[in-house]
Formats: C-alpha cells, sequence, structure tokens
C-alpha cells in the first residue's frame, strides 16, 4: 500500500493535473485548512472508468473543463460548469490531485459546518469514483485512510473534522451515499494512524 506525504500543499505518491477551476483561500482565520470533504462522483453517471476518445477518463476531462458535451447525452447539462476537487480517487485506488491543497478547489457549492459558510474556503475536497447506490472499492478505502493520514499530519486542524458532502449541504447533496462506510474508513484511519 503507497504511504502519502504532502509537500507545499502537493500529495506525493498521486498524479498531478492542473485544473483551472480554483483560487486563493481567504488569506484570514476562514481560509485555514481544517476539514475534509467526502463526495462521489461518475461520469456518465453510475459508469466507472470511462475515457472520451483520447483515452482521458471522463471526471479528470471535466475537472479540466474538457468534457466534450457530444460524448454523452447527460454531458450536454454539465459541460460548461466549472468544478474540481483536490483530490479523485477511481475504483482501483488511483488518485490523481488537480488543485494544490494550499489553493480553493471549487467542489463543495453553498455549503456550511458547524456555523461557518461556503466550506471551500477551509476544507480539502476528496472525489471518490462510485454513486449513490454502489458499494466502494476496498482498494478505495484503503488509499482514502492512508490520505487522510498524511493530511491530518500536513494539516492538523483537519482532524476529527471529516464530513461527507450530504452533511455541508443536505439540502441539496446526497453523496457520498448510503453505502459508504464511514465506521469502516474511520477505523482504517485509526488503525493507519497507530501504526506510525
Amino acid at each position: 500500500m503507497t504511504h502519502f506525504s504532502i509537500k507545499n500543499g502537493v500529495l506525493l505518491g498521486a498524479d498531478f493535473i492542473a485544473s483551472p477551476n480554483f483560487n486563493a483561500r481567504p488569506t484570514d482565520d476562514s481560509g485555514q485548512i481544517s476539514g475534509i470533504v467526502i463526495h462521489n462522483i461518475s461520469l456518465p453517471p453510475s459508469e466507472f472508468g470511462k475515457k472520451d476518445k483520447n483515452g482521458t477518463h471522463f471526471v479528470k476531462a471535466f475537472f479540466q473543463n474538457q468534457l466534450n458535451a457530444d460524448d454523452h447525452p447527460y454531458f450536454a447539462t454539465i459541460h460548461d460548469m466549472q468544478v474540481s476537487a483536490h483530490l479523485f480517487i477511481e475504483r482501483d485506488g488511483a488518485v490523481t490531485q488537480f488543485v494544490n491543497f494550499d489553493d480553493r478547489a471549487w467542489h463543495a457549492g453553498k455549503s456550511g459546518y458547524l456555523g461557518r459558510s461556503n466550506c471551500n474556503d477551509f476544507t480539502i475536497g476528496i472525489e471518490l469514483e462510485g454513486d449513490d447506490f454502489s458499494a466502494f472499492t476496498d482498494a478505495q478505502y484503503e488509499t482514502l485512510a492512508h490520505i487522510i493520514v498524511a493530511i491530518y499530519h500536513a494539516y492538523p486542524a483537519t482532524h476529527r473534522h471529516l464530513m461527507g458532502h450530504s452533511d455541508i449541504a443536505p439540502h441539496r447533496k446526497t453523496d457520498p451515499g448510503a453505502f459508504f462506510d464511514w465506521v469502516r474508513l474511520r477505523a482504517m484511519v485509526d488503525e493507519a494512524l497507530d501504526g506510525l
């Protein structure tokens, strides 16, 4: 299993593909990285590992504003959206970073957590390839747990502030979904922390 570390906002052990969809975090305390948000995404919906004619994963194309509206009817409704996450974890556990952790990725939208609004300002967004109706893979849980440990070490204020998109935008979002096993993930994170 890859053990991850973070240097200058970059996850060592991940691929890095720059997304244009980011900006600076606030320079005051509201921009201190102090939470992790778990999402799910699949393009087309509920289809995994799909790629365009150039061999680019559709989710990766989406986060780079390169999704072709003609590739699937659903894409015509989203191709012009400007969205990103810091990380994307595929079904086999492969991880790609799109935005430096020190910058603000555009993953949460209108959101709030413990009385704070605009969760993009202070959170790290992690997208898992999946949907609300399918179990996630062992490889995804393993990768995610070890990444969370690396984030806890690099950004200590995130410790114990692990949430789903549905927690911060409950009237808009349902991800990571009912099949996401929070108990399993938290146990794996604790085990990984104990192993250090």
